[in-house]
């Protein structure tokens, strides 16, 4: 009987840091490659502009209550960059990708968005000095190649959206990048990501009131999946990837959310009938090949690395 390699994964010696680093990747992964199928629901009820602002407005006041239930301090050090990562890393990206939305339709086109990892690499060496070594550039190369599969951008049919979803992508990678090279220092997690949605939603309450377009079908399934997208896409996963960017190199945070439209995918087949193609399915098994290399690469480096 061949063993199980599972005993020799789960007893790797990781500090604990490392650990919730690794989990807050995966589950960054599975709240927001998900949140592609919300969206989709969402959209069939409600103008983009509308859907955006509630989740955002929403979104922002449940991080405010559960940081003050937790007894987390409400205000900040500094405003200015708060303010900056919303405008830019909230607001400008959930325009440009909501407006690639309403004009070519969700679906692949939106998966463009996730061209962000690979600039978030450029602007991490350019303006952090980040390096990747090795095989690193393997694992970055079948990445890419599996992200093309799962788009087909040969599919396209509308240059406008998939401009706008390539610079939405590029907008989140810039504002992450800035916030790795200039930390609010003192800021508590929790607090700041609650700003930074507070800021982000601004903007996008005025254009859903002066932009005119017929208002939203309050239908169950617009209620469902407005539900998710403010708890789990909005709340929860702004806070996972403040979390993930204070606590991992800006490139291996963009990296990771490689992982995003693999579950979207994925859960699009399962929920939607939506079956990849075998194409998708390689480009999905590059991906997943890329982030399991590494994921080990950066466990052996651990490894390596003495611990206090």
């Amino acid at each position: 009987m061949v063993e199980s390699p599972l005993p020799a994964i789960v007893t790797v010696p990781l500090p604990a840091s490392r650990s919730r680093v690794l989990f807050a990747m995966l589950a960054l992964c599975a709240v927001w490659g998900y949140s592609w199928i919300a969206m989709k629901i969402g959209l069939r009820h409600a103008h983009p502009f509308d859907f955006a602002a509630h989740r955002l407005v929403l979104g922002a006041l449940l991080v405010f209550a559960l940081a003050a239930a937790m007894g987390r301090r409400l205000t900040l050090p500094d405003y200015r960059l708060a303010a900056m990562l919303g405008f830019v890393q909230v607001a400008a990206f959930v325009l440009l990708s909501h407006y690639a939305l309403l004009v070519a339709g969700p679906g692949k086109t939106a998966v463009l968005t996730y061209t962000m990892p690979f600039w978030m690499l450029l602007f991490a060496s350019m303006l952090l000095g980040e390096r990747m070594r090795g095989l690193q550039w393997l694992a970055v190369g079948a990445a890419f190649v599996g992200l093309v599969l799962i788009v087909s951008p040969w599919h396209l049919t509308s240059l406008e959206g998939s401009v706008l979803a390539v610079a939405s992508g590029a907008v989140w990678a810039f504002a992450a990048v800035l916030s790795k090279k200039w930390p609010i220092r003192g800021a508590d997690l929790l607090t700041l990501t609650a700003w930074q949605l507070l800021f982000g939603s601004l903007p996008l309450v005025l254009l859903s009131l002066t932009h005119e377009h017929a208002g939203p079908a309050w239908t169950g399934d617009y209620l469902m999946a407005l539900a998710y997208s403010t708890l789990f896409a909005t709340a929860a996963g702004w806070a996972l990837w403040t979390y993930v960017l204070a606590n991992a190199p800006a490139g291996m945070a963009g990296l990771n959310s490689l992982g995003v439209p693999v579950f979207a995918v994925t859960a699009s087949w399962l929920q939607l009938g939506e079956r990849p193609t075998p194409v998708e399915f390689a480009g999905m098994a590059l991906i997943a090949f890329a982030l399991v290399f590494l994921a080990w690469n950066g466990l052996r480096r651990a490894e390596a690395t003495p611990v206090d």
